[in-house]
């Protein structure tokens, strides 16, 4: 089997910081080898080519060997052209050289406004049999902009071809929920409201957006990070069991999670969403200007560099657990993790101070889980103190990205979304952004090196 890659936008950030990186451990483990075959505007050839290849995934490779990065290398080609016209991508797919049923991804590392053209585009030529599409989000920018492009990938693909990737999907800690709910039974029995008070799901970041702020200002932070990323993380700590891991059962089980979040309605987004942009401050010592001030901002959008959404999942299982969705820029310390909060217990037979909560803690990035226990004191055997049991996971790898790149070239959908999931993520974030829009959750302010804003009084 020889598999071809074709990359539209191949000198793109999005290519250089991941998808290259990503190759290089995957090199080994696909049968017959890969051919990269680039694809953009810019003026380059072969060897220039080549050499951003190289420059990129030898310093990715982390220890890998040369001989792999010189495999792939060697197999690199470069075609020049608009991304939007049918020859180009007429001659990206020969460039591939790839036969009959074999993989052939073509992956969209675009702006997401090229989507649709792209996607037009291709249905002027003729496919080979093996392709594969992956897009990546933001996917539309609206409820109406999903329908629209998933009803154009429909008329070219089936839908176990058209990955739309979730990076954060193929992490360790992510696909760790599946075994930690459904392989023990000391789990599973505690995972409903009877046992849950409440579950947060947070992304903060310590990299602002000064770099990336002509694109950010066009999104904010509930259409880059919530909409997609975190109601994916969602969907896997509130999915009833499913009936196995095959990627039909998942993929129901989690769009019925999507379809349970009920609607905020404008009484909702003003008790339960923050929002707010970082003003000028220090992180780590390192002067941030104000979000407002980046070149490429417009401040009177007020796009927010925060986002904080409480959520409920409408089903026996969930009902009344608030799950808490955060993420932002320019703040104190990056923290990503997954955090469960039992409830108390029922009734307390010690002196003293109140038990601490149980929590169990799963983190992104570095990957490790932890749950926080009471137990009896070492000094006096009748008073209470926390233990954490901790364990930090095994680096992965291949990484996320070469996860997300070889379940691609196997046709393994898993960890991307299907068409309905994209459109309710859609169904639940867009009456927030109406009703920011209409002033409802005013914008507040942050400095950059903050918690975030302030914590409401109550």
């Amino acid at each position: 089997m020889t598999a071809g890659l074709v990359v539209l936008g191949a000198t793109g950030d999005l290519t250089a910081r991941y998808i290259l990186p990503g190759l290089a451990r995957v090199e080994s483990k696909v049968d017959g080898g890969l051919r990269l075959v680039g694809v953009a505007n810019d003026d380059l050839d072969d060897d220039g080519f080549r050499a951003l290849v190289h420059e990129k995934v030898a310093y990715h490779a982390d220890g890998e060997p040369d001989a792999d990065v010189t495999a792939l290398v060697e197999r690199v080609v470069w075609v020049h052209g608009d991304v939007t016209d049918p020859q180009t991508l007429r001659a990206a797919i020969a460039a591939c050289e790839v036969q009959g049923a074999d993989p052939l991804v073509l992956y969209l590392a675009l702006p997401h406004v090229l989507f649709l053209p792209v996607v037009r585009a291709l249905a002027d030529i003729d496919l080979p049999d093996g392709l594969r599409m992956v897009v990546e989000k933001p996917f539309g920018e609206d409820l109406a902009g999903a329908v629209e492009l998933n009803a154009a990938l429909g008329e070219l693909l089936p839908e176990d071809k058209i990955f739309r990737v979730d990076h954060f999907l193929a992490k360790q800690t992510v696909l760790n929920l599946l075994g930690l709910r459904f392989a023990n039974r000391v789990l599973e029995p505690l995972w409903s409201s009877t046992h849950v008070a409440s579950v947060d799901i947070v992304f903060d970041e310590k990299v602002d957006a000064q770099a990336r702020a002509s694109y950010y200002d066009r999104s904010g932070a509930l259409r880059d990070m919530v909409q997609n990323h975190l109601l994916q993380l969602l969907t896997y700590v509130a999915m009833e069991p499913p009936t196995s891991v095959a990627p039909e059962d998942l993929a129901s089980r989690k769009v019925d999670v999507l379809r349970a979040v009920r609607t905020p309605d404008h009484e909702s987004v003003a008790r339960w969403t923050r929002r707010a942009r970082y003003v000028a401050g220090e992180v780590d010592g390192r002067p941030v200007d104000a979000y407002a001030d980046a070149p490429g901002v417009d401040p009177d959008r007020e796009v927010e560099t925060y986002a904080e959404v409480t959520l409920f999942v409408d089903t026996w299982r969930w009902s009344g657990v608030p799950f808490r969705l955060r993420t932002g820029k320019a703040l104190s310390a990056s923290r990503r993790e997954i955090v469960v909060r039992f409830r108390e217990v029922p009734l307390r037979v010690f002196d003293g101070a109140a038990p601490t909560r149980n929590e169990l803690r799963l983190q992104l990035d570095p990957d490790r889980m932890s749950l926080h226990l009471n137990v009896n004191g070492i000094g006096d055997p009748f008073a209470l103190e926390k233990v954490v049991l901790d364990t930090e996971l095994a680096r992965q790898d291949p990484t996320p990205y070469g996860q997300l790149l070889l379940a691609v070239i196997d046709g393994d959908t898993r960890l991307s979304a299907r068409a309905a999931e994209a459109e309710e993520g859609w169904r639940i974030v867009e009456p927030i952004l109406d009703a920011w829009a209409a002033g409802v959750a005013p914008l507040e302010e942050y400095p950059a090196g903050s918690d975030g804003p302030r914590r409401r009084a109550g």
